[in-house]
């Protein structure tokens, strides 16, 4: 042996000793990453209270540290909205995937726990068999052919003196945590996404129900404008435009219709239903409470309460337990075992004092050439870990980004409500007045027209604007991270 030999292997063997006494984990220890280092969670100062005026135009307030029941979605005091999220918990897809793999992330830990205790194996091997008679005999007695009968217990045990087992088990219970977090956010998810297609559904329904209306209001207009014609009060083109706005009204019904079947279809897949089993539930936009005493997190509580944050906290530390475990297998194996048993021609007589052997052994093992196998194992895990890290970090920025835009949305969305609803008041009022002085012929079609058209666009503007400002309360539950913490846990 080369002394340069000679002296890796006396400092191997320093190593297998102190760590054989100190029982230790190789690789680095997870700890939490800090929470970021910011008391704003806007630029500007936050508006605290929003009013608007109109359906929902309720004032919201958003007040720090309150305490929000886990089922957020009943704020809005619709039952079917109720029964549709809870139809979907228990029915869709994507959430039964994620129970499942929630399940199988645990029972990967479960088994690998096994492996801190010995391994007993027991087995029975009867065989028949017949010696030639030139060899020396099998049996002491000579006799042949003849039955051996033979028992055995075998005991294994690997010694997990530098960690692997534990850094493998570290990162296996780390990849239920992900999992367990991912059912959570993919529940939060799943009841903003019905919110916001109950909300959606509900504003289509109102804006077909308003252009059916303005579309009957042109047909009276036309009706009108005919019998002037008749008598020669307006000209035929006059009638020719209505017919032209009119024509324009009812080609707007058929995309909404559409849009409208397929956010039904949307709903039914979220609760698990085929699109054909799509129920009719009609939805009153106005119906709907608008939750007014919001949630509002300090910077540093995001992190806690975010399903997708933890999830990307859990995906960090089996990254961190996989470097130990790339490490630990560079290092010396040990194990031990043992057998006992016994062997007879009688069934009976196996365990006899002078039938039965035993034996003892350990093993110790270490990879000194693989062509740097095992060396880049543990570069690719440590590259895992900085791809883990940075992506821990992309999240926690995209959860900040996802309050900041809902904050400055509810705010937005108030104003833009206030606005739509004094624009929708003036629109209907000049419509009004314009079809009163179109019966005495003060003014003509066009201005009718215009008239018509503009308060058809202030109608579905509120529409929208009422439609948005549900939504985006929806979506600040969701950016907060929901009150999931609350709920019953999963597995």
């Amino acid at each position: 042996m080369t002394k340069s030999m000679s002296s890796w292997v006396k400092r191997q063997g320093i190593l297998t000793i102190s760590l054989l006494i100190s029982g230790c984990a190789v690789g680095p220890d997870f700890s939490r990453p800090a929470a970021p280092e910011t008391s704003r969670l806007t630029r500007d100062p936050i508006v605290t209270t929003t009013s608007s005026a109109g359906p929902t135009g309720e004032a919201q307030t958003l007040e720090r540290g309150t305490a929000l029941q886990a089922d957020w979605w009943k704020l809005y005091g619709s039952a079917q909205l109720n029964a549709l999220i809870e139809l979907a918990l228990k029915n869709n897809p994507t959430i039964d995937s994620a129970r499942a793999a929630l399940k199988q992330s645990q029972a990967y830990a479960s088994a690998q726990q096994g492996y801190f205790f010995p391994t007993i194996q027991a087995g029975l091997s009867p065989t028949r068999q017949a010696n030639s008679g030139t060899i020396s005999p099998t049996l002491t007695s000579g006799d042949t052919p003849f039955t051996l009968n033979t028992a055995q217990v075998s005991v294994g045990f690997s010694l997990d003196v530098f960690g692997l087992n534990r850094r493998t088990l570290e990162s296996l219970k780390a990849q239920a945590e992900n999992q367990k977090f991912l059912l959570e956010a993919a529940k939060l998810s799943l009841a903003t996404n019905i919110v916001s297609a109950v909300v959606q559904q509900s504003a289509l329904q109102a804006q077909l129900k308003s252009t059916e209306d303005i579309i009957a209001a042109s047909k009276r207009s036309l009706v009108l404008l005919e019998q002037q014609a008749v008598i020669g009060y307006v000209s035929r083109i006059d009638v020719a435009a209505q017919e032209t706005a009119l024509a324009q009204n009812e080609q707007l019904l058929p995309a909404i219709r559409k849009q409208l079947e397929q956010t039904r279809n949307q709903i039914a897949v979220l609760t698990g239903s085929m699109p054909s089993q799509a129920g009719l539930d009609h939805f009153e936009i106005d119906e709907f409470k608008l939750p007014t005493s919001l949630p509002l997190s300090l910077p540093s509580q995001i992190v806690d309460q975010r399903p997708d944050v933890r999830a990307a906290e859990a995906q960090l530390h089996s990254a961190s337990a996989q470097v130990g475990v790339a490490i630990a297998s560079r290092l010396p194996q040990i194990s031990l075992s043992a057998i006992f048993g016994g062997a007879a021609v009688p069934f009976n007589q196996m365990f006899n004092s002078s039938n039965q052997f035993w034996g003892l052994s350990g093993n110790i093992s270490q990879t000194i050439f693989d062509f740097g196998t095992l060396k880049y194992r543990q570069v690719a895990a440590e590259a895992g870990l900085e791809q883990a890290s940075a992506q821990y970090r992309f999240t926690v920025l995209g959860a900040f980004q996802n309050i900041a835009d809902t904050l400055y949305a509810l705010d937005e969305d108030a104003k833009t409500l206030a606005a739509a609803v004094r624009a929708e008041t003036a629109a209907k009022k000049t419509f009004d007045l314009t079809r009163q002085q179109l019966a005495i012929g003060a003014v003509n079609a066009f201005t009718l027209i215009l008239a018509e058209q503009a308060y058809r666009q202030t109608t579905v503007t509120r529409i929208n604007a009422q439609a948005s400002r549900l939504m985006d309360t929806a979506a600040l539950f969701q950016a907060l991270g929901g009150t999931w913490e609350h709920l019953p846990p999963e597995g």
